[in-house]
């Protein structure tokens, strides 16, 4: 079965993931490329942030999840530029949150928020509370996040689920302990986009890429823009996705 949405295009079926996820790699580097400090290059990523949005409630993708700031990015890149990045993120979310809501863009943030301050925690529950209705398209902003922490925090929950409820966990399947995962209510990414050259995932949603189509683009995030976003959809559309089947299987 495909996870895809169908919709006219220029006439011909088009067909479109069901959910993008982004890796938004390089803003220091093109930062650096034009002689400016690497928080120049996280200000204009902030611009293809919002080109990634408004292509993707375009085209009917239904789901959105961007990798703003993981777990190793926190520990390891400079306090100073932490410290910019998640000022940036509450200042994106202020600034554009009415647009967004009204827009019928549902935010959800998914990560270990407890490190980064109260003002920010109530800003995005706030966010979160506000655009809780909304179904043109679920942005989820991974934050403070890295999967082995998703699949670490879901384990903790999952072993105190069968100790509240008094069940062996050799009974439990797979599914039971996926649901204790972020996004657990929502389809696995069909498409992740990596850009910047790099070709790897970075510890983003290790659980739940296992099947997804991954597209690696040379170009650095600032510079994303819906050519190249078709250009991932266009490779995504040539891809057959057995899911572990044989292409006759999938034929049928």
């Amino acid at each position: 079965m495909k996870n895809t949405v169908q919709y006219e295009k220029n006439g011909p079926e088009y067909f479109v993931p069901h959910h993008v996820s982004i890796v938004m790699d390089g803003n220091g580097r093109w930062a650096q490329q034009r002689l400016m400090k690497r928080i120049m290059g996280h200000r204009a990523g902030v611009k293809a942030v919002r080109r990634a949005i408004d292509f993707c409630l375009d085209h009917h993708i239904a789901v959105l999840s961007l990798f703003a700031l993981s777990v190793e990015n926190f520990l390891f890149r400079p306090e100073a530029e932490v410290k910019f990045l998640i000022s940036l993120f509450s200042d994106m979310i202020s600034s554009n949150l009415a647009e967004l809501n009204s827009n019928g863009v549902c935010i959800r943030v998914i990560g270990d928020i407890s490190v980064l301050g109260a003002t920010v925690q109530e800003q995005i529950q706030c966010a979160q509370t506000l655009t809780k209705n909304n179904t043109k398209l679920i942005l989820v902003i991974a934050l403070h996040y890295s999967g082995r922490w998703d699949i670490f925090q879901a384990a903790q929950k999952f072993a105190q689920h069968t100790l509240d409820i008094k069940i062996n966990p050799s009974t439990q399947t797979e599914k039971d302990f996926s649901q204790f995962l972020c996004l657990s209510d929502l389809p696995e990414p069909d498409l992740m986009i990596r850009t910047s050259g790099e070709q790897r995932i970075s510890n983003f949603l290790l659980w739940q890429l296992a099947y997804t189509e991954l597209f690696f683009s040379d170009v650095f995030w600032p510079d994303f823009n819906d050519t190249i976003f078709h250009q991932a959809i266009a490779v995504f559309q040539k891809r057959q996705r057995r899911f572990g089947k044989t292409g006759e299987q999938i034929a049928l």
